[in-house]
């Protein structure tokens, strides 16, 4: 258990600049918080606990404004920073290596039965207010920008931005360093996509003069 929460707290200290200590962490951190009450919650529901176990993640919400269902697998070095609004549904998979931000939600669409909730690869990043829904498949080293809203399939090493979501880069480079910026801008590329085409069209009115 205890080597557990030292890598828990080296992840966030590794990917958050902010944090100063290894106690600030233990001691501030709701992400960390939610975590740690939600494998006490997932245990006791594997144990055939589920009301209690409900009690648990209920009462993480109340305190840290993340709900992670007591069922939902995480994998290792998961890191939720600032975590406001965070909701991760019951049969979602994380796995290894993953980060989302605040106010993502890894959530089902009302439409299916049994697995109604997200698969996500090993180091995945989900940006803040991006929305995963359905029992979607999200690949290995996927970035989801900002706000993206996923409903479909994501295959490994790929970047997905826009609502809905659609990949704007894949099989390149394999995701080193997580973030929200270096990602590209779907409306940008679209005015891009714009102009060339009217410079397409204006060459065709002036070849027919």
């Amino acid at each position: 258990m205890f080597k557990q929460m030292r890598e828990d707290i080296a992840t966030i200290r590794e990917r958050d600049p902010a944090a100063q200590s290894d106690f600030e962490v233990w001691w501030l951190y709701n992400g960390y918080k939610a975590l740690r009450s939600h494998r006490r919650a997932n245990k006791l529901y594997r144990s055939g606990h589920p009301l209690l176990a409900r009690w648990v993640s209920q009462r993480c919400v109340r305190k840290t404004g993340i709900e992670i269902h007591p069922a939902a697998t995480i994998g290792k070095r998961f890191f939720i920073d600032h975590g406001t609004g965070v909701v991760i549904g019951e049969t979602t998979e994380i796995g290894d290596d993953c980060t989302i931000y605040q106010g993502v939600t890894l959530g089902g669409t009302g439409k299916d039965t049994g697995k109604r909730h997200p698969t996500l690869g090993n180091n995945v990043m989900v940006g803040s207010g991006a929305k995963v829904l359905g029992p979607i498949k999200i690949g290995n080293n996927v970035r989801i920008a900002a706000g993206a809203v996923v409903l479909t399939d994501i295959p490994d090493n790929c970047t997905a931005v826009g609502v809905p979501a659609k990949v704007v880069r894949r099989d390149g480079e394999r995701v080193q360093d997580l973030d929200q910026i270096h990602i590209p801008d779907p409306v940008v590329q679209e005015f891009a996509r714009l102009e060339e085409r009217i410079e397409q069209l204006e060459n065709e009115l002036k070849s027919k003069e």
